[in-house]
């Protein structure tokens, strides 16, 4: 295992009840692949096995526990010496345990059939292998979890340059023209800016919720509808009550998917148009839909493929690691419209951060 330093400790969790378990499966394995080898398991009585489930089981057991307790100090280690004292701690422990053990059954008269070395040694050469296995499958794991953890963060951080120069400078002197003639108008409107760019300049740092999400998106619509008008930029919400208000979720997610609908679609047509947000709960889902006119058709996408926008390939991945795989964002033009729709679990969420 070759992996640079961090913050984080680099060791594998073994504390882990699922991680656990698979410890104590790989050495029931082994002794299930012993009892079945041809020729060598097949003298193998109930007896001998059930005893030798027992020991693997509990040998794998101990492991564990030493390696989970050792986390943090083996963890100061670079990683090639930190492995080799965790795999030296094994094969001590095990020559250890065999050790016992045969010297318990010779002590009642019972026979091995082979000397105290390979005995020891074998068990320990075994037990190595499998713990060298298990923490690799556990290192790429975890490492493969931090890198998609930190394209997450990198992506949400990318959309603190979503709220574009332009968009600013466009707001500013609207602002500047309101105050002269709607005071209270302006006021608000610098309330709802300064909302915008508050949550993209924090959107890698910690998450939101379903509320503040629509919350935001309508601040930003509220904005839009300033410059472009009323009549030219009409909205259509239709929330579907019960919904999860309090759900959690990645920061700056519905906000880039409205935006997306004004700047690409109703802001280019002369005639304007209106923008449809539907939120509802199907069954175990929460399942977003924004649709608007377009002028351009598009086939339809799964936004994770070659072809989909920044920012759905952003929201789309912070979805997928902050709910699984089953969070999909789909899009789709017809008939001179084009529609987002968000599906979300609610039953399998991980982490809104």
């Amino acid at each position: 295992m070759t992996a640079a330093h961090s913050a984080e400790p680099w060791f594998p969790d073994l504390c882990r009840t699922p991680r656990t378990l698979v410890m104590l499966g790989l050495a029931e394995l082994v002794v299930v692949l012993l009892a079945l080898v041809p020729g060598g398991g097949q003298q193998m009585t109930l007896v001998q096995f059930l005893s030798a489930s027992a020991f693997a089981m509990w040998l794998a057991a101990a492991v564990t526990a030493v390696l989970c307790l050792s986390r943090t100090w083996v963890s100061r280690l670079p990683v090639w010496l930190g492995s080799v004292v965790a795999l030296a701690t094994t094969a001590a422990m095990v020559v250890f345990a065999a050790g016992v053990i045969y010297a318990l059954y010779a002590a009642g008269g019972a026979a091995f059939g082979v000397g105290f070395l390979r005995f020891s040694l074998g068990n320990a050469a075994v037990g190595v292998l499998i713990v060298s296995l298990a923490l690799r499958y556990f290192y790429v794991g975890d490492r493969w979890a931090a890198q998609i953890n930190a394209n997450a963060r990198a992506e949400a951080d990318a959309l603190q340059a979503r709220i574009r120069p332009h968009f600013l400078f466009n707001s500013m002197n609207l602002i500047a023209e309101l105050v002269r003639c709607d005071p209270v108008v302006a006021e608000q409107a610098v309330l709802d800016l300064s909302d915008l760019f508050r949550a993209a300049l924090g959107a890698g740092e910690g998450g939101s919720t379903l509320q503040q999400e629509v919350e935001l998106a309508r601040r930003y619509l509220a904005i839009e509808s300033l410059r472009l008008g009323e009549q030219r930029l009409r909205i259509d919400w239709r929330l579907h009550e019960p919904l999860p208000w309090s759900l959690p979720m990645p920061r700056l997610v519905l906000q880039p998917l409205v935006e997306n609908a004004v700047l690409h679609g109703v802001s280019c047509l002369p005639e304007g148009g209106c923008v449809e947000l539907e939120l509802q709960v199907d069954s175990d889902e929460l399942r977003i839909r924004i649709e608007n006119p377009a002028p351009a058709a598009r086939a339809k996408i799964t936004v994770l493929q070659a072809g989909a926008g920044h920012a759905q390939r952003s929201i789309a991945w912070r979805l997928s690691y902050a709910f699984g795989p089953r969070a999909r964002l789909e899009g789709e033009w017809r008939e001179g419209r084009y529609r987002c729709l968000v599906i979300l679990p609610l039953t399998s969420q991980r982490t809104a951060g």
